[in-house]
């Protein structure tokens, strides 16, 4: 990477010539491959590789961007005046800048974001194929709709005109199933996955296969079930949305904008005070982890909600000058976008008890396996999505249950949510088992 560190530099210190006030320059780099198979049969293989390189400039409060797969001379040259004149035509921001020097990271710490082993597309098929074999030997599952496997890693390098370089690596390997259960017209479909950094780390072809063929099976025979106010319990793969709402509640440029139904939140209790939820990018082979943010500013693992109280935003520099604080060290972007505010590994503490218990306490309670639709309002807090599940009656499980939706407040069920002790880091935004009070349940 030292040459694109010396032509990013070079970049960044024609623009300041040519009349930037401040400037910076991104360049990434990645390959992958990925494979799906069915009925034990290769059915797709992809191999990519992409780079790309960004500039952005900063003349008299007025930010733009520019970028190119081409780095040629010419082509870089032309990025520069291009993006110039372009910044020259559009409205002041005021809230636009790159750091201060006395603000950037001093010293980089060791996140293990890169696994040097590669998986080749052989090695990919078999993962696959294991996959597929194992849901199709799970009784009821009559076939698969997909199985797929990846590898994939990538680089990336910034360059600031305050003094900053910045480099990250980074790896991932992936593995799928989605299973179809019973016969027409009664069929059910269901899917498990895992991702990981570290290839050592991932979950083996055959449990995921199995899970995802057990989960289809399940929902089998499903039922309708009365409309009323019931207790909810969310699957962790669910659950985890609900975190995902939470985290654009607060994301800085929501907030700043007035967008978000939080936004006046700041130093309240949200939660219970049994509830913390935290955001660590500096957690060893982490998902989302980061040893400092693109506009070089370092990252810490920060208690976003601590014993139910929302202590912080999630901000990036701009975010954090229009409310008049500091950054969290959480901007993000790509080469060819401005920084945004965005978490890294977030996830909220584990309770004391287990789903299993917790099930076993249960009169009537609705088990949320999945969720459809996008009826959820960031601006009100409004939520209602359809749910397939499983019903529970007298501390068991009774039945399947499909066709039904879920409403509520996101303000009331934050108020209401109890966490199981089944934490695991898997998805990059992970809960463990959730129970969430009086919500409403109606049939379709």
């Amino acid at each position: 990477m030292e040459h694109y560190a010396n032509l990013l530099q070079d970049l960044v210190k024609k623009a300041c010539n040519q009349g930037a006030d401040a400037a910076d320059a991104m360049y990434a780099v990645g390959e992958g491959v990925s494979v799906s198979v069915h009925n034990q049969k290769l059915e797709n293989l992809e191999r990519n590789e992409a780079h790309d390189l960004g500039l952005r400039v900063i003349i008299n409060g007025k930010q733009a961007m520019g970028s190119t797969t081409d780095f040629s001379q010419e082509s870089l040259e032309n990025l520069v005046e291009t993006t110039l004149s372009m910044a020259n035509h559009i409205p002041v921001d005021p809230y636009c800048g790159i750091a201060s020097p006395d603000q950037l990271i001093k010293n980089i710490p060791e996140i293990d974001s890169y696994d040097s082993t590669a998986l080749s597309e052989e090695q990919l098929i078999k993962m696959a194929m294991e996959c597929e074999k194992a849901a199709l030997d799970v009784k009821g599952v009559t076939t698969t709709e997909e199985n797929q496997a990846a590898w994939g890693k990538g680089s990336s390098i910034i360059v600031a005109s305050n003094g900053f370089i910045g480099q990250t690596s980074s790896s991932s390997s992936y593995i799928s199933s989605v299973s179809i259960a019973g016969e027409a017209p009664n069929m059910q479909t269901d899917y498990d996955y895992d991702s990981a950094i570290y290839v050592q780390d991932l979950e083996a072809p055959t449990i995921i296969g199995r899970k995802a063929g057990e989960r289809a099976v399940r929902r089998l025979n499903s039922r309708k079930i009365e409309t009323g106010s019931f207790p909810v319990i969310f699957d962790p793969r669910v659950g985890n949305s609900l975190l995902g709402e939470f985290a654009q509640a607060i994301n800085g440029l929501n907030v700043a904008r007035g967008t978000s139904f939080l936004k006046d939140s700041l130093g309240h209790h949200i939660f219970n005070d049994k509830i913390t939820i935290i955001d660590d990018p500096l957690m060893k082979r982490g998902k989302r982890s980061r040893s400092f943010d693109v506009e070089g500013l370092p990252t810490k693992c920060r208690k976003i909600v601590e014993k139910g109280q929302l202590t912080t935003w999630i901000m990036n520099l701009s975010a954090a000058r229009q409310l008049n604080m500091k950054s969290t060290g959480s901007a993000v972007r790509g080469p060819g976008s401005v920084p945004r505010p965005s978490i890294s590994n977030f996830y909220m503490e584990a309770g004391t008890i287990s789903p299993e218990d917790l099930i076993k306490s249960m009169g009537k309670a609705f088990f949320v396996t999945e969720t459809m639709g996008n009826g959820v309002n960031g601006i009100t807090g409004d939520y209602s999505l359809g749910a397939s599940g499983l019903w529970i009656e007298n501390g068991v499980i009774a039945y399947p249950v499909s066709e039904v939706s879920i409403a509520g407040n996101l303000k009331n069920m934050f108020k209401n949510i109890t966490p199981c002790k089944d934490l695991e880091f898997r998805y990059g935004v992970d809960v463990p088992t959730l129970l969430v009070e009086g919500m409403t349940i109606a049939s379709k």
